[in-house]
């Protein structure tokens, strides 16, 4: 279940609430769903409680008290919380984490085929749009064009590039030409920041190491590769299930959520002609894969059990993940690195 969903639920929650006469309230436009911050428990938290508690005219914790148990009747929830002065904190079960993964291996197997599932994080949010890009002679400006090119088409657009007047693509220039670093390096180091930002123009970008976050995305994608290799080596292969036992529910918890924000930032990068935000997103998915990547395959004597097949998927699926992503941004996910 991603956020979106969650949103949704949420809101369907409070329109519920309001049907039966618990609330007295116009239900919003949206509900903002996010992981949970300090305090907070579960899989996600919202604050919406907070937000109709003065519409209401009731305290926080009583509008909370009352959207709980129509979230909690959700198909997926598997328990939800109130925390602090209002928050409700919802536990996604074993479940929701199986069909994430499962939509991210159907879209991969089908690759967004006319008549089959679009590749995950793909959408039709913008079929039919035209964007015009007009850039002026510089290379940066070029690279990110050739970028939402197809980013924007993973949403259903279509992008025309012009070097043309009035400019409506400007990010900062290069201080100098990037060529040096490479194809991969240099489109990064021109990708990664935000437009308004100068890009580092370094060798750090080609340092294989944890302070390099383009390593740590190619590394990330690396690791699930091999992860692949050794389970076949052996003797068994992934099956997507529940991989939220205790002993690894934290780093399984991280994965999923950051595969499940990976629609929503592939959308915002479109939205807001910022390949930076899917670039720093796949940073995000990198570093709970590789935090994650430790407990997937049986240590020692033991044998591969239902546990470690569903955690190989779920390694999988961010690999695709982060394959997927890369590929968007014109950047090799290379398998031995």
């Amino acid at each position: 279940m991603t956020p979106v969903e969650l949103s949704r639920t949420v809101l369907r929650a409070v329109r519920r609430a309001v049907e039966e006469g618990e609330l007295s309230v116009a239900v919003p436009a949206r509900a903002v769903v996010t992981p949970p911050g300090l305090g907070g428990r579960g899989d996600y938290a919202t604050n919406i409680a907070l937000q109709l508690a003065g519409p209401a005219g009731r305290p926080p914790r009583q509008v909370a008290e009352i959207l709980r148990p129509h979230i909690s009747r959700t198909e997926g929830v598997s328990d939800v919380e109130i925390t602090g002065p209002g928050f409700l904190n919802i536990h996604l079960d074993g479940a929701a984490t199986t069909a994430l993964v499962r939509s991210i291996q159907q879209g991969a197997q089908h690759g967004g085929q006319p008549g089959f599932q679009q590749a995950y994080g793909h959408s039709d949010s913008l079929l039919g749009e035209v964007v015009t890009l007009r850039i002026p002679y510089d290379i940066r400006a070029e690279v990110v064009a050739d970028a939402l090119v197809r980013i924007i088409g993973s949403q259903g657009g279509r992008v025309e590039v012009e070097h043309a007047e009035p400019v409506n693509l400007r990010p900062v220039p290069a201080p100098e030409d990037p060529a040096p670093l490479g194809p991969d390096a240099a489109r990064w180091a021109l990708l990664y920041p935000a437009a308004h930002d100068r890009p580092r123009i370094t060798a750090d970008h080609l340092v294989q190491r944890a302070s390099n976050p383009l390593f740590r995305v190619r590394y990330a994608h690396a690791r699930a590769r091999a992860l692949h290799r050794n389970a076949a080596a052996l003797g068994f292969t992934s099956t997507p299930g529940d991989v939220r036992e205790e002993d690894t529910r934290e780093g399984a918890r991280e994965v999923a959520t950051a595969l499940a924000e990976y629609p929503h930032a592939l959308a915002h990068a479109a939205a807001h002609r910022a390949p930076d935000r899917l670039a720093r997103h796949l940073v995000a998915v990198a570093d709970a894969l590789l935090a994650f990547q430790h407990t997937v395959l049986p240590r020692g004597e033991e044998k591969p059990s239902a546990a470690h097949r569903a955690r190989l998927a779920l390694a999988e699926a961010a690999g695709t993940v982060l394959a997927g992503g890369l590929s968007l941004l014109g950047i090799d996910a290379p398998e031995h690195l």
